[in-house]
């Protein structure tokens, strides 16, 4: 969009963005640049076309603060897994590690009814619906589980963005809205059943994950 005009001046970008192609965690990134050279300019000004006068980055996330994470669907009989599990997330590295690299959600081929609900995420059946909504939920127990456990995961962290502590701490404010990281591992401690059943409650079991 090309800008006239001198002073303060309003814009407003309307943007048609496909579904389809997005996903996951989307950039925006504007830029105000030089249309054309200049040649009146004072020396220490922006002359040559193309110049960037301005720029600015915007990310928005998609799909909620869900854990999302790698998935792959493979024969669990060649691993060191239960031939019978239907699913197994892997959690590897530090907090500071990347999330993406750091998750894995392997989902055994052999349980058709876990690997057939994956298939038809785009659309699932009801009986779809209900199986990944408890692979959620016992992702986000196992998520949960594994920062609680790490002393290191508290309020006052700071965390790199795109983190893996970075998104057990939004997993988190988002299951525990209110309370304390400190009361919640408390509880765990003490009260493993109750904690379980907070949980289960938190992650709204059975319902479709958004």
């Amino acid at each position: 969009m090309r800008m006239t005009g001198a002073g303060t001046t309003t814009i407003v970008l309307d943007i048609t963005l496909r579904g389809s192609d997005l996903g996951g965690l989307l950039l925006l990134d504007t830029a105000l640049v030089l249309a054309e050279r200049r040649t009146d300019s004072r020396p220490s000004s922006p002359r040559r076309a193309g110049s960037v006068l301005w720029s600015r980055r915007d990310a928005l996330r998609l799909q909620g603060d869900a854990p999302q994470f790698p998935m792959a669907v493979i024969d669990f009989a060649r691993t060191s897994f239960p031939d019978s599990a239907a699913w197994h997330l892997q959690i590897s590295g530090s907090l500071e590690s990347a999330t993406m690299g750091s998750l894995l959600l392997l989902v055994n081929e052999k349980n058709t009814v876990t690997a057939t609900a994956f298939e038809n995420a785009g659309k699932p059946r009801p009986v779809d619906g209900i199986v990944l909504s408890a692979v959620y939920a016992d992702a986000a127990r196992s998520m949960i589980e594994h920062a609680l456990g790490i002393d290191e995961f508290a309020e006052d962290s700071d965390f790199p963005d795109g983190s893996l502590g970075a998104t057990l701490l939004s997993l988190f404010a988002r299951l525990f809205p209110g309370q304390s990281i400190t009361d919640v591992r408390l509880r765990r401690r003490q009260s493993p059943a109750l904690f379980a059943s907070d949980l289960q409650a938190a992650v709204k079991i059975f319902e479709v994950p958004r």
